[in-house]
């Protein structure tokens, strides 16, 4: 038995030198860690199970039965993050560049499978060449596998995927399908073909980090909802954004102590400027909303006219989606309705309220955005936030005009309470627009029609450039001063935390896609 302890204590070892030491010294020296290394940070002290740790490749084939490494290029396990369980796979880029294989594949399957099992949320730490091209199908047969199991595993437990080094080809479509993900500025990068096969086929010459870095993702294509500067910081990442999200889609959100005060928030009063035209920045409203320090913005640096994130109302997680006037004057446009769209659906899932502010002078108008499908991309915000059966409150801080008005969390698409401050104005359009409409026979015929354009805009700004109307139709529930606002949110989540919405019968709806 002693010499049968000895063998295996030096499997064990072998297994967690994964490539070897020259190998490891190189990914430090890309200012990388190794797949132990980030585990090891991520989870509490002591408390990772590692599974299949003795695993090999099946391979015969191209002299890899003398390449045979304890793994295979993958850690897998179990532990808790902050107190929470959750299930883990780190890819080893010291064997074979972290190449995925038939039992590579095998030991993720078996962690997410745990993991949907026992309704807890599941973590991939990304780093690898692609699939392991001695393997042939086998290898793809097991990405397809794991696709499947992000599939399965869709709205029912959160799925996060932090890249931390290369992931290219059908390697990239599992973190696509997963909620959040997380990219390493520098050291990390997704796409689907190389810069070799981009300038084969299109002759255009671009770097890895041109192509599919982490700020390219984060700013043109939305693909990355967070970057880090390096492995530690996604790490501590994934630790900040675990702490918004419940465990399954049957369980709530952890909450954080908190101590209720008269809650008034002054500086809100002053945040909107008298100049209706002039910008202001919708996150001043959002930090004095929420509790101190506690939004944490998603897809901070795509499409910057809406603003989405979590935060904390009295100690318990919210979901933000808030139009933006400093950026496009807060307009809704392609990007950002998939950019809204995505993220209520998300909280949808897994019971997390959401908190809707409203200053939005309609949808972006051109040629650009009509052939891009602004009236698909624009439904599908309206889609999730009419589908959205969690707490829904909405606050109109200023311009809520035409169908934007609609879209974003009106009461007419199941929103639950609807409040306005006292500059909000909810209409079909501008008072100038639709005077220049209403009143263009009066205008025309007018002595001096540009006195009479100010006169009717002003008559029209009367009528509807304020909240009053709609209140009176039932449409806003209460007119409130700025500096209220928290207090009458935080009852408002209060009495809806019970909330229970009974839908048709269906297999699933047909969102616009």
């Amino acid at each position: 038995m002693g010499k049968e302890k000895e063998v295996l204590f030096e499997k064990l070892e072998q297994a967690k030198l994964g490539g070897g030491p020259e190998r490891i010294e190189k990914q430090h020296a890309k200012g990388k860690l190794t797949a132990r290394e980030r585990v090891h940070f991520l989870m509490d002290e002591g408390s990772f199970e590692e599974q299949g740790i003795l695993v090999t490749h099946r391979t015969k084939d191209f002299g890899m039965e003398n390449q045979m490494f304890y793994g295979d290029g993958v850690v897998t396990g179990f532990g808790t993050v902050n107190g929470r369980k959750v299930c883990v796979f780190a890819q080893d880029f010291t064997v074979f560049g972290g190449a995925l294989s038939e039992t590579h594949a095998e030991k993720i399957c078996k962690i997410m499978d745990l993991a949907l099992k026992i309704g807890v949320p599941v973590i991939g730490l990304n780093d690898s060449g692609g699939a392991r091209i001695q393997e042939g199908v086998r290898s793809l047969g097991g990405y397809a596998d794991i696709f499947h199991r992000n599939v399965q595993s869709s709205g029912v437990v959160p799925q996060i995927s932090a890249i931390m080094g290369p992931c290219a080809g059908g390697a990239v479509y599992s973190p696509a399908m997963t909620d959040f993900t997380i990219m390493v500025e520098n050291s990390s990068y997704m796409f689907v073909t190389g810069p070799n096969v981009v300038k084969t086929v299109t002759n255009e010459e671009v770097t890895a980090e041109e192509l599919g870095g982490a700020m390219t993702h984060a700013t043109k294509s939305g693909v990355t909802h967070f970057t880090a500067m390096n492995d530690v910081d996604c790490i501590n990442q994934i630790k900040r954004l675990l702490s918004y999200l419940p465990q399954n889609c049957e369980d709530i959100t952890p909450s954080m102590p908190f101590d209720l005060g008269t809650e008034e928030r002054l500086d809100l009063e002053t945040v909107v400027p008298e100049n209706a035209n002039q910008p202001y920045d919708i996150k001043k409203v959002v930090d004095g909303i929420l509790d101190t320090d506690s939004f944490y913005e998603v897809h901070k640096d795509y499409a910057e006219n809406l603003v989405v994130g979590f935060g904390r109302i009295a100690g318990k997680s919210v979901g933000i989606v808030a139009n933006q006037p400093m950026v496009l004057a807060g307009v809704l446009d392609v990007e950002s309705s998939k950019k809204g769209a995505r993220f209520t659906r998300f909280c949808d899932c897994f019971n997390i309220p959401l908190l809707v502010l409203v200053d939005v002078p309609g949808f972006l108008p051109g040629t650009d955005q009509e052939w891009n499908g602004i009236i698909t991309n624009g439904a599908k915000l309206l889609y999730a936030l009419s589908e959205a059966t969690v707490p829904k409150v909405t606050v109109i801080t200023r311009k809520a005009y035409g169908g934007a008005y609609d879209v974003m969390n009106s009461k007419h698409i199941g929103a639950d309470f609807n409040f306005a401050w006292p500059t909000a104005e909810i209409a079909v359009m501008g008072a100038k627009g639709a005077s220049e409409i209403i009143f263009r026979k009066e205008i025309q015929s007018a002595d001096n029609p540009e006195a009479k354009l100010k006169e009717k805009e002003a008559e029209y700004a009367d009528l509807f450039a304020n909240p009053y109307s709609a209140a009176q139709r039932g449409f806003i529930d209460e007119v409130i001063e700025p500096k209220n606002t928290r207090r009458k949110l935080i009852k408002a989540f209060s009495i809806l935390e019970n909330k229970v919405v009974e839908t048709p019968k269906k297999k699933h709806g047909n969102i616009p896609l």
